[in-house]
């Protein structure tokens, strides 16, 4: 049952990794007054790969559940997972399945684009970033080079977002904030960067228009969707920016997303520049900064050390020595594409809830490292953290980052952030407002608050200690 309208109704999508979400939103008071939700397949084994089409399927599907409210939307808005690369052909079909943000196979084309175009101090300087395996512009470069009949048949480039946009309007057409994690979109001039185009062979024709904040990238025009004709469509952004709106973020909020991957990010006035390349310096939907650092290895990873360990996975004991680094699929942050998962400090007493804790505490670590890079003068030393995504709702995710972290913790009560975010950037089109302070008027970040405890030292001193010794063994 949704709740009843009160204004004109929007729609806000999420299309990640593993489904698409849909919500219909009331602009005025921000009430769900429908939701729909349909899966996507994504390969198995070493790449990550889907087809896009089949986020057009589910985006449909989605649609559908949410009944007649569907059909009566002003606006609407795609949030799309960040990074991946959608090469369509002439026709506007893809040439191949979409390399999806996680999959790493483009490790060597990192490397070498970064050295090629001056060094990582040169790309943070000029890109706002360092090209990790996860950007589009290192899979573009993979692709050229391994598959280049796929790459002379591509004729337009897409993020999974962008592709979403284009078949809704006919209109290629991007925003800054997914653009900004494609490595050939430039923070220090808020445009596509033609040096690194021509360092990749890629032509700036083949690339979408990016919006300016608040400006529309057309109005529905497919036919097989239960849309009206002629609702707006926003720019759309990706699933970060979208979550950071979703939250209504002010300058200074921390936030820890614990999904798929792991996030740790905050809105900030400053342009970033990481050198080291832990801290990608993306731009948010509004005309901020949305400094952020990823870890590929989060719920997943410990989910499967869970099941290996035959266990619940709120099944967690205190105690013991063990450490264990869960980076199962290679990692990001730390920048270890070839990283294997690597476990010590075995006793005979070791229990496996206490394993189970372990990866846990490794998990957590990795973002919290992250997270001392993405925090500036902004952000009060303590600041709650905002724990966010499908791991926020577990007690052993809250109670490890409450005991690594020292800092208090809330839990906002909204789901579906993305989509929420994505359905306050169409309300802003819609009703010519900040979308941020749509979110924040529809009190998306109110939840339980977690005061801080003592923050476990010993345990960040051994997870320190092992990463340390293990980097030769981690870097595979």
């Amino acid at each position: 049952m949704g709740a009843q309208s009160a204004g004109p109704l929007v729609v806000g999508v999420d299309s990640s990794t593993q489904s698409t979400k849909t919500l219909v939103v009331d602009a005025a008071t921000g009430a769900v007054v429908a939701r729909g939700h349909a899966p996507h397949t994504v390969s198995g084994g070493e790449y990550k790969e889907s087809d896009p089409g089949q986020w057009w399927r589910a985006l449909g599907e989605a649609l559908h559940q949410c009944g007649e409210a569907a059909r009566q939307v002003s606006a609407l808005s795609v949030g799309g997972q960040q990074h991946g690369l959608v090469a369509l052909d002439a026709a506007g079909e893809p040439v191949r399945p979409a390399i999806l943000w996680n999959d790493v196979r483009s490790a060597p084309q990192s490397a070498r684009l970064t050295a090629e175009l001056g060094g990582a101090r040169a790309w943070a300087e000029r890109v706002g970033s360092v090209p990790a395996p996860a950007f589009t512009v290192t899979k573009w470069a993979w692709l050229r080079e391994h598959e280049p009949e796929s790459a002379a048949a591509t004729a337009a480039v897409r993020l999974p977002h962008d592709y979403l946009v284009q078949r809704l309007t006919g209109q290629g057409v991007t925003d800054r904030g997914d653009a900004s994690g494609t490595g050939w979109w430039a923070s220090a001039t808020q445009a596509y960067d033609t040096e690194i185009l021509d360092l990749i062979g890629l032509p700036p024709e083949a690339l979408p228009r990016v919006a300016a904040p608040g400006e529309a990238a057309g109005t529905v025009h497919a036919g097989d969707l239960p849309l009206p004709h002629g609702a707006l469509v926003a720019a759309g952004t990706g699933d970060n920016m979208a979550a950071a709106l979703g939250l209504g973020l002010r300058p200074g909020q921390p936030v820890l997303s614990l999904g798929t991957s792991g996030t740790v990010y905050a809105v900030s006035r400053h342009r970033p520049a990481d050198p080291t390349g832990t801290v990608a310096g993306f731009a948010d939907a509004r005309g901020d900064w949305l400094p952020l650092a990823c870890t590929l290895n989060c719920t997943l990873a410990v989910d499967r050390i869970a099941a290996l360990l035959g266990r619940d996975r709120e099944a967690v004991e205190p105690g013991g020595g063990a450490v264990l680094l869960p980076f199962l699929d290679g990692e990001r942050t730390p920048n270890l594409p070839g990283a294997s998962g690597l476990l010590h400090g075995l006793r005979h007493d070791t229990t496996p809830g206490q394993v189970l804790q372990a990866a846990y505490d490794g998990a957590v670590f990795a973002l919290l490292r992250a997270l001392d890079e993405v925090l500036d003068s902004d952000t009060a030393p303590d600041a709650p953290l905002l724990l966010i995504g499908g791991g926020a709702r577990g007690l052993a995710w809250r109670e490890t980052v409450r005991r690594l972290s020292g800092r208090p913790v809330v839990v906002p009560e909204a789901g579906e952030l993305v989509a929420l975010g994505a359905a306050a950037q169409a309300a802003g089109l819609l009703l010519g407002e900040d979308p941020a302070a749509v979110a924040r008027r529809w009190g998306t970040a109110r939840g339980a608050r977690y005061e801080a405890r003592e923050r476990d030292e010993a345990a960040l001193e051994r997870l320190a200690a092992t990463l340390t010794a293990g980097e030769g063994l981690l870097r595979g």
